[in-house]
């Protein structure tokens, strides 16, 4: 394509290169894309661009397509498991015990769900990732990574950058390339979720909880969140979980209060990692579950997105138990899919570890985790395995084949990183929106796609992790 000419001659042209990219990085000072700094993150007085690629990356209309078209059904999935306590049960019988983390999370669903659920609102906002699967032969398919389901980033401050890419591309003069770049706002949509969750509790001073960390790189992309809510006439305050500890509470009808405030919605920007937790921030994560507000997840709905839930979904007929007499949303679902296997103990796990362990290099370890820089290959794969494929520790881990990513050219600007043309790889992100009252969906929604890339050389990914940039689809 026009792009990939163009780079190449631009990487020659050290001038013409510095100029560009101090345009590019000129317009996202302009249009608000914008990262507090690891050196102060907790400060809004310095700041600097949120990474990006200079050029869009060219990805295939059906791949696209194709993500975007199953999102409802994985909005509808996620939901229909976070309702099917039998199933968690089974799925992470194993993990539980293997893994100390997952096993605190399951020991607040269980609680939860002795007391008996008294919220009947249930909402999500996740995001699903997929690759874009090269194959030998020429051909490619669309395998999905993972289902964010607890704090999925990725829209708010990004929403402008197709404006950005286009304004490039035709400063460069490929005006044609430029009408190729689809908008997508995901950051009103996403919020409207949030909005009618805040509705349909019904007390409109009541407020709307972010649940956020300590250091604060991203809270720019939460302030654009928030304001789409207040522009709804939708209160929001912030707090941390030490806070909510200290100052939230539970009155005789189990309303959640926290500085005499009623919060209606509880949205989590954190709580997915071990070290997000301590002694107290566990006993206010339950606080909150116990709670009458409405939870953006929910703790069943955080177990949804597990990879030991995902890799069970992978087996045969399980699709068929959440969707039956509906074959083709199965067959959709299912074609996303990669291989995924067992490291439970018993002979399939045993099968696993041996088939793993025999081509390390085919394979990807994945942890209960999320936020990225979490999974294993290679050697660290082997290493991993070999300490723990005789024991119980092994279940705290899934298989799953590696994705051979379709690979791209492109300059990644990031703060302090040098400029050179570099072999990329992308994962297509594709947010979904949904609340359900009682057993009716009432919002069941695509928020749009983001792209987000890095070099070829990294395994893993994340943005905050300063591996990955925001990048667009330049639709081919």
């Amino acid at each position: 394509m026009a792009t990939k000419v163009f780079l190449q001659q631009l990487i020659t042209n050290p001038d013409r290169l510095n100029s560009l990219v101090d345009e590019a990085k000129e317009l996202a000072f302009q249009y608000g894309i914008l990262l507090r700094t690891h050196e102060t993150p907790n400060s809004s007085e310095v700041v600097t661009y949120a990474p990006f690629t200079l050029f869009p990356s060219p990805v295939p209309k059906a791949a696209l397509l194709q993500a975007l078209a199953v999102q409802t059904h994985i909005n509808t999935l996620v939901d229909k498991i976070s309702q099917d306590p039998d199933f968690l049960e089974e799925a992470l019988a194993g993990t539980i015990k293997a893994d100390e983390f997952t096993a605190k999370l399951f020991g607040i669903y269980r609680k939860v769900q002795q007391e008996a659920q008294t919220q009947s609102i249930v909402m999500g906002l996740i995001r699903a990732d997929y690759m874009v699967d090269q194959r030998e032969d020429g051909t490619s398919s669309l395998k999905q990574i993972e289902i964010n389901t607890i704090a999925a980033g990725g829209f708010g401050v990004s929403d402008r950058l197709p404006v950005l890419h286009r304004n490039i591309l035709k400063s460069v003069g490929l005006l044609e390339e430029s009408k190729c770049i689809q908008d997508t706002n995901r950051t009103p949509g996403m919020s409207a979720a949030l909005a009618k969750a805040w509705e349909l509790y019904g007390q409109q001073r009541a407020v709307i909880l972010f649940l956020v960390e300590e250091v604060q790189l991203s809270k720019l992309s939460h302030r654009s969140i928030e304001r789409e809510l207040w522009n709804r006439n939708v209160p929001v305050i912030r707090r941390k979980f030490e806070e909510v500890s200290e100052r939230g509470s539970l009155d005789a009808d189990k309303r959640l209060f926290i500085d005499g405030l009623e919060v209606a919605v509880v949205y989590y920007r954190y709580g997915y990692m071990p070290d997000n937790y301590t002694d107290q921030s566990w006993d206010a994560r339950l606080l909150m579950e116990r709670s009458l507000a409405v939870k953006c997840p929910d703790i069943s709905t955080h177990l949804a997105g597990t990879k030991k839930v995902q890799q069970v979904l992978a087996r045969p007929g399980v699709l068929e138990k959440f969707f039956p007499d509906q074959p083709q949303v199965v067959e959709q679902i299912r074609a996303t899919f990669a291989g995924l296997y067992t490291l439970d103990m018993g002979p399939e796990g045993d099968r696993t570890v041996a088939m793993a362990l025999a081509n390390p290099d085919n394979f990807v370890l994945k942890p209960q985790r999320e936020g990225g820089g979490n999974n294993y290959f290679g050697e660290d794969l082997t290493r991993i395995l070999q300490e723990v494929k005789s024991d119980e520790r092994r279940a705290a881990y899934i298989l799953m084949d590696r994705i051979r990513p379709r690979t791209e050219q492109n300059i990644l600007l990031r703060k302090g990183l040098p400029l050179k043309l570099t072999s990329v790889c992308y994962e297509i992100g594709v947010c979904g929106a949904y609340v359900r009252n009682g057993q009716e969906m009432v919002l069941n929604e695509v928020g749009g796609h983001i792209l987000r890339t890095k070099s070829i050389e990294h395994n893993d990914a994340g943005i905050i992790g300063g591996v990955t940039v925001f990048d667009n689809p330049l639709i081919i």
